[in-house]
């Protein structure tokens, strides 16, 4: 379980980037992730890989009864207590591998953007569906397995003339832990094929009702030319999936 986050060097940069809205957070995976969530009027959730707490935030604005953040960076959390704070939220500095809730406690359990750090999804998956109620939704985002799947560091090969060619993918059905660069060496990722995500989520008794691979608006495209580059390999899948267990 590696805490790139807590790295101070990495965690800057990527304040930086998202508090400047340079990444592709806000015009690709905010939009369509929360396009899949499920009535929260209500509902208890689990957010897995909660980061700074926005999310739990905006959760509880759109009628969460209440919400639990799970995070392994004291960086994160400490920023989620500060900034993004509720009597309807708790925040909790624990790897998501290392959850110990009671069985059949929440309606939803939603991660974005936080699966493919995660070496053991298999076991991971076992547990969200016990804490789970029985018709409780599972909706999350990860990198998609073309894009950790690539050969180079950045993915792309440039021709002569400095333009992307083409996205470069190798290996794909050698799933595993994978080092990137990004803003710092050593950034580690596991990469697994999409077959290996759907049928573990079908071994665990998730009914598969949707999977988005988003694409930018075309207002933001034209907002942002850089973004139609996006179009040629997908950086995000996105899955909601629905518990068929029955109470135990």
């Amino acid at each position: 379980m590696q805490n790139i986050y807590d790295n101070n060097k990495f965690y800057n940069s990527y304040l930086k980037l998202r508090e400047n809205n340079a990444g592709l957070n806000e015009v690709l995976e905010i939009p369509a992730f929360r396009s899949l969530l499920p009535d929260l009027d209500n509902k208890t959730i689990l957010d897995l890989g909660c980061g700074y707490g926005e999310n739990c935030k905006w959760y509880i604005n759109k009628g969460a009864k209440k919400v639990i953040g799970i995070d392994i960076s004291k960086n994160m959390i400490e920023k989620a207590k500060k900034e993004y704070s509720d009597d309807k939220i708790e925040y909790k500095n624990v790897p998501m591998e290392e959850l110990d809730f009671s069985k059949n406690i929440f309606d939803i359990v939603l991660s974005s953007l936080s699966f493919h750090y995660v070496k053991d999804f298999n076991s991971l998956i076992e547990k969200i569906n016990k804490m789970l109620k029985p018709n409780g939704s599972l909706v999350f985002s990860q990198e998609h397995p073309i894009a950790t799947a690539k050969k180079k560091k950045n993915g792309w090969f440039i021709n002569n003339q400095g333009e992307k060619s083409h996205w470069i993918m190798d290996n794909y059905h050698y799933e595993g832990k994978r080092e990137q660069e990004w803003f710092i060496d050593g950034v580690i990722k596991y990469h697994r094929t999409i077959a290996t995500i759907l049928n573990t989520l079908i071994k665990h008794g998730f009914n598969i009702l949707k999977v988005l691979e988003p694409i930018a608006l075309e207002t933001a495209e034209k907002n942002n030319a850089q973004l139609k580059e996006e179009r040629r390999r997908p950086p995000f899948i996105i899955i909601k999936v629905k518990s068929t267990k029955c109470i135990n």
